[in-house]
């Protein structure tokens, strides 16, 4: 295809983890390129002087905020950006007859008080909040065709929810039990220096935080509350892992029916039979962050106990990838009604 044909993407945030990990990821896809990079902390610099590893492949001035300027160059619009940023910016973005692909959380909760709750700081307007569709493409990318506003899920929520989503439908496990224990690497906390994620704090340690606290929270009950057709309420905690890439969930729930393991991989085989980002590990073996390093699957095992009645699902994802810019692009193919795949066949990276 002719380079004038292709769809124009526009990146603001493009400092960050999310966002230089588009461009990465865009870089090789067949259909779109990436016309504008933009940094409004950054701006008028070169993109190389943060990400010395774009030297001839992106060596623009990174381009300032401004949604008519965007217009000329875009038509699609990832918006890589903290909390409480992209509602300020995508209404302008949507008015100049752009396309809008949110990374940060600000329309993935429909009820503005819980967002402010969790989040701590001022939800969107209720007006584009309805525009807005989640997209999970898994569950919910019948609906993401022809968008104009996608919310992309957190990274936590997709790993946690594709291990989840189809016990839940199909009434295996008790959604009254479900326990989440969830282990990220180092960079789901951004670029930005902090005592956390210090080296010397982190090296050769394991800590929680945020225990009943973490924002991602209301989000994974959201769905599951959908898919389960009542209110759900879980118990999930988060952990930070001295490693820089990957999310490991791992989660419990009290099996119903006296459903097998045979049952459980049955069930998940059919359910993402034509999903072809997650993929279904046989019985007895159970996935590892390493093996879906760089790459947008999704990989889950399975551990079911008799004797006590549970399960014990394992889901892992790269946080950056499926978790953040991978998905993002997912997002993009479904919405332009292309081949969910494009650009983004990654092997993963290994060892």
């Amino acid at each position: 295809m002719d380079m004038s044909e292709k769809l124009k993407i526009a990146i603001i945030g493009s400092t960050g983890y999310g966002g230089v990990e588009l461009i990465r990821l865009l870089a090789s896809h067949p259909l779109a390129e990436v016309t504008s990079v933009i940094s409004s902390s950054s701006a008028g610099t070169p993109i190389t002087e943060g990400y010395p590893h774009l030297t001839g492949i992106r060596e623009e001035l990174l381009d300032d905020v401004e949604p008519q300027t965007i217009r000329s160059k875009a038509d699609v619009v990832f918006l890589a950006t903290p909390a409480a940023v992209a509602s300020k910016l995508a209404p302008d973005l949507l008015a100049a007859g752009l396309k809008v692909i949110d990374l940060s959380g600000d329309y993935r909760l429909q009820d503005r008080d819980l967002y402010e709750k969790w989040y701590k700081k001022p939800a969107a307007d209720e007006e584009y909040l309805k525009q807005a569709v989640y997209g999970l493409a898994e569950v919910y990318g019948d609906r993401v065709l022809g968008a104009k506003l996608i919310s992309n899920p957190g990274c936590y929520v997709t790993a946690a929810l594709l291990g989840l989503v189809p016990a839940v439908q199909a009434g295996f496990i008790d959604p009254d039990s479900i326990i989440i224990d969830a282990k990220s690497g180092v960079s789901g906390a951004g670029r930005g220096a902090s005592l956390g994620t210090h080296y010397s704090e982190l090296n050769e340690s394991l800590k929680a935080y945020k225990l009943n606290q973490h924002q991602h929270t209301p989000e994974i009950e959201m769905v599951l509350s959908d898919i389960a057709g009542r209110p759900v309420v879980t118990t999930f905690s988060t952990h930070l892992v001295p490693m820089t890439r990957g999310i490991m969930t791992t989660m419990y729930a009290t099996v119903k029916d006296s459903r097998s393991a045979d049952d459980f991989m049955e069930l998940y085989r059919s359910y993402y039979e034509n999903r072809p980002f997650v993929r279904i590990r046989p019985e007895g073996q159970l996935p590892a962050t390493k093996e879906v390093w760089g790459s947008n699957y999704c990989d889950i095992g399975f551990a079911f106990d008799s004797r006590t009645g549970r399960v014990t699902i394992v889901s892992v994802i790269d946080n950056l990838v499926k978790g953040a810019a991978g998905q993002a692009i997912q997002n993009m193919n479904l919405m332009m009604g292309w081949d969910e795949t494009l650009g983004l066949q990654f092997v993963p990276v290994y060892p």
